[in-house]
């Protein structure tokens, strides 16, 4: 007699080894494509300091970089205050922004279980805007005293104000649903975002001007004192979340599969998300609301390299920061010496991006 066996379906563990098999990188080494990304990332830094509303040769750009190290002299003068004060703290937030909201974006499409998660969804955006947009507008009554914050402070506020709310709807049971967390986060943000609105009504013209431009995201205002806070936020988050790559490996396989491999996984997805959530708020604080960067990353990173956590959240991160100093060049360069809104240039790419995948029948599954 011949037994007939039927093939054992396929486990999420195997679905993603075979696509990281069909990931065009997915075996080539970590470090090497680090590397390269480094380099790549590197490059565009250069450029994007060296052309502006005054263009400035790559070779001048890198001595007035290496004179300011080395604390030599300038060779000029104004070479180096263009460089130096306006555009080097400029590109180094775009990068630093990039690789952080790409990060974000990683964890939390794992964390929620969405693909279509993004450093948005938990509400954080509309808080920070609520926070900022009171303190641009109110130069009188109750809430004139957040101006003491400044317009960084209390967007990280308000974005920590509205993590606290979407984090109390989204518990059940004493434990945080990742279901449940996302329509808190709808709903948290379409409540912040009608406040923001009813805010912007009662603003004069040239107040609702600066409101909009920080509201759809820019880097034009960077100075040297935002970055050190900004870079220890953003690498130590993302070093952090690296060594969480196994965990976050096992997450995505299911809540049965990972609880099976010893994590915890109320406890882990709490601090994935506390994580995500500082991460975001830090960065929206600093350069406003820049969309579609935590989504559109993570899935291109995936569709080139695999999904192992331990090679997508550096990748992304490299891949992000790249991405976004180029996007900021574009949106200075488009109609110099006016410029757009990131958030304008992100949603140009990130929408057809989507549109793309769509068609193409991947890359929207859960990681």
């Amino acid at each position: 007699m011949v037994r007939v066996t039927q093939p054992r379906p396929r486990t999420s563990a195997r679905r993603r080894a075979e696509r990281r098999g069909t990931a065009p990188f997915g075996r080539v080494p970590l470090p090497p494509l680090a590397a390269a990304l480094s380099v790549l990332l590197a490059v565009a830094m250069l450029v994007a300091i060296g052309i502006g509303s005054v263009d400035i040769a790559l070779s001048d750009a890198w001595q007035v970089i290496v004179d300011r190290v080395a604390g030599r002299p300038p060779a000029d003068v104004v070479d180096d205050q263009i460089l130096w004060t306006y555009r080097v703290p400029r590109v180094l937030l775009a990068a630093l922004c990039g690789a952080g909201l790409s990060v974000a974006g990683v964890v939390l499409q794992a964390v929620v279980a969405n693909p279509l998660a993004d450093p948005y969804i938990l509400g954080i955006s509309s808080g920070a805007s609520v926070g900022a947009v009171l303190v641009m507008t109110a130069t009188s009554g109750v809430f004139a005293g957040l101006a003491g914050l400044g317009v960084a402070g209390a967007a990280f506020l308000g974005a920590l104000l509205a993590v606290v709310l979407v984090f109390a709807l989204g518990r059940h049971g004493g434990r945080l649903v990742p279901t449940r967390l996302v329509l808190a986060g709808v709903a948290v943000g379409y409540l912040l975002a009608a406040v923001t609105s009813f805010i912007q009504l009662q603003a004069n013209p040239n107040e609702l001007r600066r409101v909009m431009f920080w509201m759809l995201g820019s880097v034009a205002g960077a100075q040297w004192e935002q970055l050190p806070l900004t870079a220890v936020v953003v690498l130590a988050s993302t070093g952090l979340l690296v060594l969480y790559g196994r965990r976050l490996n096992a997450l995505v396989t299911g809540e049965e599969s990972a609880t099976a491999l010893g994590v915890d996984v109320w406890r882990l997805r709490v601090g994935l998300l506390v994580t995500a959530s500082l991460l975001t708020a830090s960065l929206i604080s600093v350069a406003g609301g820049i969309g579609f960067v935590g989504l559109m990353i993570p899935h291109l990173v995936r569709l080139a390299f695999g999904v192992d956590h331990r090679r997508l959240l550096p990748l992304s991160a490299l891949i992000g920061a790249s991405y976004l100093v180029l996007v900021d060049l574009l949106a200075r360069s488009v109609d110099p010496p006016n410029e757009l809104p990131l958030g304008i240039v992100t949603a140009v790419f990130g929408a057809p991006f989507f549109v793309w995948l769509i068609r193409r029948g991947r890359g929207l599954e859960a990681a």
